[in-house]
Parts: C-alpha cells; structure tokens; sequence
C-alpha cells in the first residue's frame, strides 16, 4: 500500500522529511505495528519518525481550543489527557495517563470540549466528574491518521524527529489483562 501509494504520486521515501506514527495510547498490538513499519521504512531511508499521541490527535481533530480527550482503555478505563491550544501549538494540561472514569483528572475551568469514545462507554460517570466543566461533547470523534499528519509536519518543522531506532510507543498502561478474579461480576 505505502508503495503504491508512492508511485500514484510518483514519489520515493527518500523524498519525504519524515514518518510519523500514532504512537499511542492505545492497543498494545497497533502500537507495536504503527511504530515497527514507522521504523523500517525510515531507517531503510535514512530519515527521521515522530511519534504523535493518539489523545493529542483527537485534540486536533476536536476543533477546540481546550479538549479532554477520552479513549475507552477497556478493563473499565479511559485514556485521558487534556489539552490547550494556544496558536497553533498544544500543550498538556494533564499528560497521557489511564483512569478509572470517576477518578480522572478534574478540569480547571468551564469551557472544555470532550471528546473520544471514552465518553461513549463511560458518558454518565465523566459527565458527573465534569458536570459544569463541558461546552459540548463528541463522542463518536476517533484520532485519525489526518491529524496525525497535521502534527507531526508542525514537529518535523520544530525539529522534533527522532532517529528510527529510538522511536518507540506510548504506554500508559502496564497490565493488558484482568485475572478472571479481578474482572466485574456481569
């Protein structure tokens, strides 16, 4: 695909300044996948990566100026982080993190768009944790590989690109499973 796409633009990797990735948080294996071809393909290129939060991703994609971002983490968690923009530049308020939904990060202030299918799957308990706090909430929103792009060619330019070999995903969880004690009673 990645060389098919190429040759419609008739371009090389070479050509290109970078490769970003979505580096997480997310599911372990897409992680893994994202950043492993990321890393073939700039290291057989001899060009930079750059790793972009899928929350900051979907900060973007949000449109706001202030965005808690929510991704259903399962297990009966979230990933969160929020986020303001100033310019075109982001800057974590709370940084990547995994929470229970009730336990989140509170919000300073009362202008805040929520967004991401952690709110989807846990809407009754982050609306009650931010009652107050929110403009409105999208929940079907999904960090997508367009805002990815955004933010990495505004890294690239900063000269945030790494080398291939240190390119690495975003964990925030360290448990990938319940034991069959640990999971709810249904």
């Amino acid at each position: 695909m990645v060389d098919a796409l190429f040759v419609s633009q008739n371009l090389k990797l070479k050509d290109m300044d970078g490769i970003a990735f979505g580096a997480g948080p997310g599911s372990f294996t897409g992680l893994r996948i994202a950043c492993g071809i990321a890393q073939g393909l700039a290291f057989g290129a001899d060009i930079p990566v750059l790793g972009v939060s899928t929350l900051l991703a979907l900060a973007e994609a949000s449109g706001a100026d202030r965005a808690v971002c929510c991704l259903d983490a399962r297990m009966e968690k979230i990933y969160h982080a929020t986020y303001e923009q100033r310019g075109s530049d982001w800057y974590a308020v709370d940084e990547p993190g995994m929470y229970s939904p009730q336990d989140a990060p509170l919000l300073s202030s009362n202008d805040w768009v929520a967004c991401g299918s952690g709110f989807t799957v846990y809407r009754a308990a982050l609306e009650q944790r931010y009652r107050g706090h929110l403009l409105k909430i999208m929940e079907t929103l999904m960090p997508h590989a367009r805002e990815v792009a955004v933010l990495a060619a505004r890294g690239f330019e900063q000269g945030q690109g790494i080398p291939a070999e240190q390119a690495a995903p975003l964990y925030v969880r360290d448990k990938v499973a319940l034991r069959v004690d640990e999971r709810p009673l249904r």
